[in-house]
């Protein structure tokens, strides 16, 4: 476990220093809910905090150097429980909660704490969550739970409920673009990377290194595709759904978004998670038509990790994209 990565990442410093604050007086939280989109760190912070609470130093900060801190950076702690989803499954399994909740229940091996750690935990199923909640309501001794999830989780409200929240936000861009220099192996333009991962560094750095800068030329081509209607729209979806399709949603959003405010006369500002709004004067045909479409995204991101048909999700989307590009023309 990579706990001391989090100490790189300067935008969980006011995380960080909250948790410190709280350990030192000894009043660690029993539950916490870290509310994060991809690429902000949350696992990185939640292997830190799981180490700030096992550290036997008896310092607010994980020393890194003690028996405990050394168990962790091997990955054989014997009080430290990690939880995700499987390989080829599509939520957490009750027979993973009801694993860690025994786990948590039994006498800490080395004395101190005991940490589990859900990754994902939106993708808890009913019964997962069932079970889970008794061990929220009633939590033994010394026992640290700590959820990942993004701001549009669907976890139950009397599981959120149960749990401290901390949300964490992309940092600042010229911070962000600062950190990406001092990270990256290549010197790139950052600004459009950031957009397209919503502000978020991590993610930015790893589309980069992964070919992410050949993305603009691909989807700029496809959009001219589509408006032209010379392109497959089934075999495009193939190939959207083999590849990162969540990375090309995120790019049509602020594409999408980009055009609206472009036949409004506004300048382009970064992507948001809210709608863009307008008066219902200015829907006109065209513009509706790329409202629908964004809608269409939006909602192809929102349910892309319930199990839904990847293919014939996309296949429609794309059809309302040659329509929406069409009656631009």
């Amino acid at each position: 476990m990579d706990f001391l990565s989090a100490d790189s990442l300067p935008w969980l410093l006011p995380a960080q220093q909250r948790l410190r604050d709280c350990a030192a007086v000894q009043r660690l939280p029993h539950s916490l809910l870290l509310l994060s989109t991809p690429g902000l760190g949350a696992e990185q912070l939640a292997n830190w905090i799981t180490a700030l609470a096992l550290c036997e130093s008896g310092e607010a900060h994980p020393c890194g150097g003690c028996a405990s801190c050394l168990l962790l950076r091997s990955d054989s702690h014997p009080d430290s429980h990690i939880v995700r989803i499987e390989e080829d499954a599509l939520q957490i399994k009750v027979d993973q909660i009801r694993d860690l909740i025994e786990a948590l229940t039994l006498k800490s091996y080395r004395g101190g704490y005991k940490v589990g750690v859900i990754e994902g935990a939106e993708a808890l199923n009913a019964n997962g969550a069932n079970a889970f909640l008794k061990t929220l309501e009633e939590p033994t001794q010394n026992t640290m739970l700590i959820m990942i999830a993004k701001p549009s989780h669907r976890l139950p409200a009397t599981i959120a409920s149960r749990c401290l929240r901390m949300t964490l936000r992309p940092p600042a861009p010229e911070q962000a673009i600062a950190w990406l220099k001092a990270n990256s192996p290549s010197a790139q333009d950052w600004s459009a990377a950031l957009e397209l991962c919503a502000g978020a560094p991590l993610l930015a750095l790893e589309r980069q290194i992964a070919g992410g800068a050949d993305l603009e030329t691909e989807m700029q081509k496809t959009m001219g595709q589509l408006a032209e209607g010379s392109v497959d729209i089934s075999l495009l979806a193939d190939s959207w759904a083999r590849s990162d399709s969540l990375l090309r949603i995120a790019w049509l959003e602020n594409w999408i978004t980009r055009r609206v405010r472009s036949h409004l006369g506004a300048a382009t500002s970064l992507q948001s998670a809210e709608p863009v709004g307008l008066p219902a004067a200015l829907l006109k045909a065209k513009i509706r038509a790329l409202f629908e479409l964004l809608d269409a995204a939006r909602d192809f991101r929102r349910f892309a990790s319930t199990g839904m048909n990847q293919q014939l999700a996309l296949e429609a989307l794309l059809l309302g994209g040659r329509t929406a590009l069409g009656n631009e023309a």
